[in-house]
């Protein structure tokens, strides 16, 4: 794991209750925890795949016990912060070449507790891809002022206690596992929000496949915390992935809820 030592007052604020202005955004100290993540990177971490992307901004991912992890972000243009499970695949060419579908991995469930304060654009969710074909797929569980994609709806399914629309979209030559090309986004998004429970992911992945929407053999399925064009902090304090007869992570026992205020709006960004 690269270690970086740079760290704005936000993730500082809000892992000890102090209210953020602009003010002291602008006083903020260089010096930071030495396990905080502040530039693209990934690997593995206490047996979970994790990954920090973003293109603009200030962010901060600092990992803890089995899958769990803190996050801020703070006027960035897109970034994600994700940890979970990279399946087996190889990069020939450019494009990954993986080896199971979900059928073959087994089912693929997690057990997730989350304290989620976006300010802006957002999603909590279940966040993965596939290849052959080639699909991003997201379970948004909880967002931001925007209830993700904006299209009309597939249908809806009943899983986990819960209400969720389906949607496919397109984007086209958009950057990908694979680099910019062309691809299927698959989604199900729930009615009502919620920040910790079971999800029942191959249940989702059947419900898609009975609407047309295939996916090919797994490369990735991973907790995600997203944002666009916003500033916010999630704290998961709770990260169990269950493939096949496979459990990794810390359960419901470990990383109790931490107390996490992030800015009250965001006008406090701007005052």
């Amino acid at each position: 794991m690269r270690n970086k030592t740079i760290l704005v007052m936000v993730v500082l604020a809000s892992f000890t209750g102090v209210k953020v202005t602009a003010q002291n955004l602008a006083q903020a100290p260089v010096e930071a925890a030495p396990d905080t993540l502040t530039v693209n990177t990934e690997g593995v971490n206490d047996g979970f795949d994790y990954e920090l992307w973003y293109d603009r901004g200030d962010v901060g991912m600092i990992l803890k016990e089995g899958g769990a992890f803190e996050c801020y972000w703070n006027n960035i243009n897109n970034v994600l912060f994700r940890t979970g499970k990279k399946f087996d695949c190889t990069k020939t060419q450019g494009k990954f070449e993986c080896t199971k579908t979900h059928d073959e991995t087994g089912d693929i469930s997690l057990n997730y507790g989350c304290d989620y304060q976006p300010i802006g654009n957002s999603y909590l969710c279940v966040y993965g891809w596939s290849v052959d074909p080639l699909v991003e797929f997201y379970i948004v569980e909880s967002w931001g002022n925007w209830r993700p994609p904006g299209s009309l709806s597939k249908g809806t399914v009943e899983i986990d206690g819960g209400t969720y629309d389906i949607y496919e979209t397109t984007r086209v030559e958009q950057p990908s596992i694979n680099g910019y090309t062309t691809f299927q986004q698959y989604w199900s998004v729930r009615a009502d929000k919620k920040t910790e429970g079971i999800i029942s992911v191959s249940e989702h992945f059947r419900a898609w496949e009975k609407l047309g929407m295939e996916l090919g053999k797994m490369y990735e399925v991973a907790l995600c915390v997203e944002g666009y064009q916003s500033s916010g902090t999630a704290n998961v304090y709770r990260h169990t992935l269950n493939v096949g007869d496979t459990t990794i992570g810390t359960g419901p026992e470990n990383n109790e809820k931490l107390s996490v205020s992030p800015p009250d709006t965001a006008r406090d960004f701007a005052e």
